[in-house]
């Protein structure tokens, strides 16, 4: 017999664990190499994982919805079809075990039972504590800033590992009182924010996202997705002082480039011509300009990245946001970032992506203007310390100032650029200069190399 065990991969540099939110196979069936056998959900890729060898499906490890660590077996393959014996249905201690006899026999359904038995306390440096507190370089990093023991927190993932989930709950959780009773004439919820210590303002702000619901109201549990990204954008919140700043860009220069050379260049490389590669070519000849753009923050310090990867978030239907990366994009000509865009945002609507395409971006472009958004105060990625918005492109009427100095009305395509920025690191100024350079970039572009 030629088994053959499933684990959960490594989605990405920065993380530990993974959630197996669906299973595409079940015990007994037969799986050609490279299907996909299972979706996983992490902080960073929602994906489909494929088998790595052709064969039978005999046992399932871990159920839908449960969060293990990286490297661990969630599910075994039998490579010779005739001693394939099926073991249904058997996750881990954390859930009931049903073996079903060889797919031979007709198979006999038997009752089922769960014992739970509660984990004794682990010594200090013993193998659980080492695992508890392992938690990953993200968590590491959220505790370093808010000063918190990790050690302290009770974690939910394997072995007691304190996952983001858990830093971020014990984060918003309310300060115990003090031993004193605090009198206060009014309740917290109709205190001002400004007149708050941080203990109410944290107890006060619990309280004011607890709703209930009402008769007739339906009641959906967030997806996974959802749930991740609720996480994410919450903490990228609060580790970043965000500041917004609007440039309206005149694209009419970039529109007839554009018009010129579309048919061409659809007919010689069979992708769609967007705006989309146009911005992102001017977007990193001024990263190149104003590094503080294409940097991350490591507590007192500042990384200037010098490599350019590109985040390009994409909407999923019916609802969720994932951002891959075009890696090195600098090196890419106009076609080379057309196909790289147009790929990443296909597979990333077909679950195809893989975990090296949605790390490490230095920069951040969303186009909420193609649902008609105008302009919008996008929320920074962790790590990264700006992001660029695209508004809808449309004509409007301008008024022009010709040769001779007089002016006139023009119609002409524009759009809103909307740049959110660290303002703990990135000034204002430098933030307004960046956009004045790209404005002028893209009104005054010159023929671009395909």
């Amino acid at each position: 017999m030629a088994r053959i065990d499933i684990v959960m991969p490594q989605m990405g540099e920065s993380i530990a664990e993974g959630t197996l939110s669906r299973w595409l196979k079940k015990p007994g069936d037969a799986i050609k190499r490279d299907e996909a056998i299972f979706e996983i959900s992490t902080d960073k890729v929602d994906a489909e994982i494929p088998s790595p060898a052709a064969g039978v499906l005999v046992e399932i490890l871990v159920i839908e919805g449960m969060t293990v660590p990286v490297q661990a077996i969630v599910a075994r393959i039998e490579t010779d079809a005739a001693a394939a014996v099926v073991v249904a249905d058997a996750p881990l201690a954390f859930a009931p075990t049903v073996t079903a006899p060889p797919t031979s026999a007709p198979a006999v359904s038997a009752p089922t039972s769960a014992t739970v038995v509660a984990a004794p306390h682990a010594p200090a440096n013993s193998l659980d504590e080492r695992l508890r507190t392992r938690s990953s370089p993200l968590v590491r990093k959220i505790a370093a800033e808010h000063g918190v023991e990790i050690a302290a927190i009770s974690g939910s993932g394997i072995s007691g590992r304190v996952t983001k989930r858990d830093i971020l709950a014990h984060l918003d959780a309310p300060t115990p009182p003090p031993s004193a009773p605090l009198t206060v004439a009014t309740p917290l919820a109709g205190l001002p924010a400004t007149m708050m210590v941080p203990a109410q303002a944290a107890h006060a702000a619990h309280e004011a996202h607890t709703a209930q619901a009402w008769p007739g109201d339906v009641v959906e549990p967030f997806s996974k997705i959802r749930r991740l990204t609720a996480d994410h954008m919450a903490q990228a919140v609060r580790v970043a002082a965000h500041v917004t700043s609007f440039f309206e860009v005149d694209l009419t220069r970039v529109a007839r480039i554009r018009a010129g050379m579309r048919k061409d260049f659809e007919a010689q490389t069979g992708q769609k011509l967007t705006y989309l590669p146009f911005i992102v070519q001017s977007v990193l000849a001024q990263l190149k300009r104003h590094p503080m753009l294409n940097a991350a923050v490591n507590g007192t310090e500042m990384i200037y990245r010098k490599q350019y990867n590109i985040g390009i978030a994409v909407a999923l239907d019916p609802t969720g946001l994932i951002v891959p990366v075009v890696k090195r994009a600098d090196d890419l000509s106009l076609g080379g970032l057309t196909r790289s865009i147009n790929d990443l945002a296909a597979r990333a609507r077909s679950k195809a992506l893989k975990p090296d395409d949605v790390t490490q971006a230095t920069f951040t472009i969303t186009n909420p203007g193609v649902f008609g958004s105008l302009m919008g105060t996008p929320i920074i990625p962790v790590g990264t310390t700006a992001i660029l918005g695209l508004g809808a492109i449309e004509k409007r009427p301008k008024v022009i100032t010709g040769p001779d100095g007089e002016d006139t009305i023009a119609i002409r395509t524009c759009a809103y650029f909307s740049l959110s920025f660290d303002h703990k690191v990135v000034d204002g100024a430098d933030a307004d200069r960046f956009m004045a350079d790209l404005k002028r970039t893209l009104e005054t572009l010159p023929e671009p190399t395909v």
